[in-house]
């Protein structure tokens, strides 16, 4: 039996997440007596209840101006910032502090597509474009491009959490490419890459950088961020192409707590599975979370026909960490042509996947997102009643089963006409009271 004296960071259970665990190891390796001044990102969650002694903390935390922390976070019962692994040690027995967690980096994870799940069917035959329906997407940032902004502009708010610029832009392009899987309505290609839900409004709300990444904090706060405007304008629907490695249960994990905070506020969320597959237990956070609809992606063979269609390699498989089955439903993801953001960073390292001046190429779960977020709105403008669960009910209930997988490929057509009908009925049930 090893007599190996544990440190304080093993002893602390569940106070520190396995993540900050592991970051604090290595801080130990650099720096054996904790004499750096060098802070680690983190996010402490505090007890609901104890804003006295929260005060304290924050007090506490500050003595040390090595210790640099946001004393007006946005997201609710946190404290964020840059701490030493001296003061980490400090604060993880404080009265107010519940959780400490390492801020990890989070990174990002369309033509044949609409056509292929039924939504220009949508369109043309039952008339449902995503009509005053608005989706957030939660990402890079949104280039002003001619399909969201004419000939009406659809990008209806902008926040910027890595800049702070008002006016919307998209130095990365990824965002820009997701919101037009979700509502391009093609007036650049006459028509050609159309996405969904071709009148919905957008909202971008940046919260990863140029490079395409950032802090779990960050994310929070852009969900957060989402909670409190969501009466303003009208936000229905939140889109996460976006995801970290899962290290616990979704019921510890912040990120995925903050997206089924928002679900639970009435906001359908929808997340990439991920493209670690196709090894299992592959599926990423936020996208453990068992509330909100988790996508995987499929390989559409660039043709109309499903029979050749198939799950994609790189899209992540379950289960996830607590053992639950994930996708929820999987959705076309592999060559999806959408809106190309000039001068960002994917139009300069992809330039064998620019189409045109316009339009640019990506394959992953990062596009399946979107694009059943934009089948999401078809079902919400058809039926303005229906519930985050609801929503995921119908869309799984009406998903074809094929892939050999538990659920199945999204089918917009099906998942509409049975929205219509349950609002239907939802009016019946209530001209009887």
């Amino acid at each position: 039996m090893s007599n190996r004296k544990r440190v304080w960071f093993e002893e602390a259970g569940r106070k520190l997440d396995p993540g900050l665990v592991e970051q604090l190891h290595q801080k130990r390796k650099e720096d054996p007596y904790e004499t750096s001044n060098e802070g680690i990102p983190v996010i402490v969650f505090t007890r609901t209840t104890e804003k006295n002694k929260k005060n304290d903390l924050l007090k506490a935390c500050q003595q040390d101006t090595n210790n640099k922390v946001d004393s007006e976070s946005e997201i609710d019962n946190t404290v964020c910032g840059y701490m030493t692994p001296k003061m980490i040690r400090q604060i993880k027995d404080h009265e107010a502090v519940d959780r400490i967690f390492y801020d990890r980096y989070v990174t990002t994870l369309l033509d044949v597509a609409t056509e292929q799940i039924g939504a220009v069917h949508v369109q043309e035959q039952l008339g449902f474009t995503g009509k005053d329906v608005t989706v957030a997407v939660i990402d890079t940032g949104i280039h002003p491009h001619t399909d969201l902004t004419k000939p009406t502009n659809r990008l209806i708010a902008f926040k910027d959490f890595i800049n702070e610029q008002e006016e919307p832009y998209d130095d990365n392009g990824h965002g820009t490419h997701c919101a037009g899987d979700v509502a391009g309505n093609a007036f650049q290609s006459e028509g050609k890459y159309v996405g969904p839900a071709p009148e919905a409004s957008i909202i971008g709300v940046k919260v990863l950088d140029q490079a395409g990444g950032g802090r779990l904090s960050t994310i929070m706060k852009g969900i957060e961020w989402c909670i409190k405007h969501k009466e303003e304008h009208a936000i229905r629907i939140i889109s996460l192409s976006l995801g970290a490695q899962a290290y616990e249960s979704y019921r510890d994990d912040p990120l995925a707590l903050a997206a089924q905070k928002a679900w639970h506020h009435g906001i359908v969320v929808c997340a990439a599975a991920g493209n670690s597959g196709p090894k299992p237990k592959t599926i990423s956070t936020p996208a453990i979370n068992p509330f909100i609809i988790t996508v995987g992606s499929t390989a559409d063979q660039n043709s109309v026909t499903r029979t050749d269609d198939e799950i994609a390699d790189y899209s992540s498989r379950g289960p996830t960490i607590d053992s639950l089955i994930k996708p929820d439903i999987y959705s076309p993801g592999s060559d999806i042509i959408s809106l190309l953001a000039p001068d960002s960073n994917l139009e300069k390292q992809l330039p064998e996947q620019i189409i045109d001046e316009h339009y640019l190429q990506l394959s992953g779960t990062s596009m399946a997102t979107p694009i059943c977020a934009g089948v999401i709105a078809l079902m919400l403008e058809a039926n303005p009643r229906l519930s985050p669960n609801d929503v995921k009910s119908i869309l799984q209930t009406t998903a074809q089963p094929m892939l050999d997988d538990h659920w199945g490929y999204i089918q917009a057509q099906n998942a509409v006409t049975m929205a219509q009908n349950y609002f239907h009925y939802q009016q019946r049930v209530s001209e009887a009271k």
